[in-house]
């Protein structure tokens, strides 16, 4: 069962990057390295029916990823950080997918776009990469540094694109900065599970330090 979990981490990432580079095929005329993953679900947008339902069940899948850490956590209590953090994070974006979607660039700004700009900041995600870092040494702690600088520096830069999309203005860039962030959170995730499903073939019953 804890293996089952883990390799939930696994499917949840494969999900989440598929759903992106199928829904921006079908979306006519989307730009991967100009338009923000959150168009693809946005309000009125031709792939949101498609990209909902599959971002939920990565969602989910991190649910189940979440709980395959606790489980292989033992007395680590960073890794269980870790893992209420990964947690917390899942939630936040199935309540994102679910009921605040942004608008489709050009229409009027709601309640609803400002609930998913803060929504998108997501906290956890950082969160979950600091308690990484305080659970593993070795070279899997070097990785997640580098990791949460991928995760913050493109991000930044794309959050500052808020206003142009708002104003229904070019943003060239802005969907690349933003998968390479999240592209590079979801291999970090994926690297992760994979750590410890090798830790736990190595001992089951209890978790090396990394």
């Amino acid at each position: 069962m804890r293996s089952a979990l883990l390799i939930c981490g696994i499917l949840s990432a494969v999900i989440y990057v598929a759903t992106d580079v199928a829904a921006g095929i079908l979306y006519p005329g989307f730009s991967f390295t100009a338009q923000a993953v959150s168009e693809l679900f946005a309000l009125g947008a031709p792939t949101s029916r498609l990209v909902v339902p599959l971002f939920s069940l990565s969602s989910t899948l991190l649910i189940a990823f979440a709980l395959g850490i606790w489980s292989s956590s033992g007395h680590g209590r960073p890794l269980r950080f870790m893992a209420s953090a990964m947690l917390a994070s899942a939630l936040v974006g199935l309540i994102l997918w679910s009921f605040f979607p942004m608008h489709m660039r050009g229409a009027a700004r709601t309640f609803t776009d400002t609930m998913h700009l803060i929504l998108a900041t997501n906290p956890f995600v950082l969160l979950s990469l600091a308690f990484a870092v305080a659970a593993f040494r070795g070279g899997f702690r070097l990785y997640t540094v580098a990791t949460i600088l991928i995760v913050t520096l493109p991000a930044l830069f794309a959050f500052q694109y808020a206003p142009e999309i708002e104003r229904n203005q070019p943003t060239p860039g802005l969907g690349l900065a933003e998968r390479v962030a999240q592209y590079g959170y979801l291999l970090w995730q994926v690297t992760l599970a994979t750590v410890l499903l090798r830790e736990q073939r190595a001992s089951p019953y209890s978790r090396s330090s990394g």
